[in-house]
């Protein structure tokens, strides 16, 4: 089976990369992980920038980011005892949604994993749901894991 994480180090994507690591999966089972930057810059008219090394430290930042999300998800699926899994992990660059479905069929991805923020309203409408769009838009099988709070 070939097994598509999408992480990006929230809470979130750690309960997806849990789910992945704790459970047993058929031999020969592989799974890619990746962590999508998305892009900082933004192109304007305006003649009111900030300074381009802004736009460097952001993008820097945002790959450490992904650089640690994906360090955490191959270090914890390795060291489980269940999940046997074949491990390949890239850093992506794009819009997130368009990145993991062009992966997951670029791949031939067989299931996607990815963490939902479980936003709803004004939240959902104002930073959009990617694990939606994953959902309602891949070629194959989507597991949402969200992550519940513990009080």
């Amino acid at each position: 089976m070939k097994i598509l994480l999408a992480t990006d180090g929230s809470d979130c994507s750690k309960a997806a990369v849990s789910a992945v690591a704790d459970r047993p999966w058929p031999a020969e089972s592989e799974v890619k992980v990746i962590s999508v930057v998305e892009p900082a810059y933004v192109p304007t008219t305006d003649t009111w920038v900030l300074p381009e090394n802004y736009y460097v430290e952001l993008d820097k930042a945002a790959r450490e980011q992904a650089d640690s999300a994906i360090r955490h998800a191959v270090e914890k699926i390795r060291a489980s005892d269940v999940a046997n899994l074949t491990i390949t992990s890239e850093i992506k660059d794009g819009l997130a949604r368009d990145v993991i479905l062009e992966e997951a069929e670029n791949w031939r991805a067989e299931l996607i994993v990815i963490g939902s923020h479980g936003y709803r309203g004004l939240k959902k409408f104002l930073l959009g749901s990617v694990s939606h769009a994953i959902a309602t838009h891949a070629h194959c099988s989507v597991e949402l894991v969200r992550h519940r709070e513990t009080a």
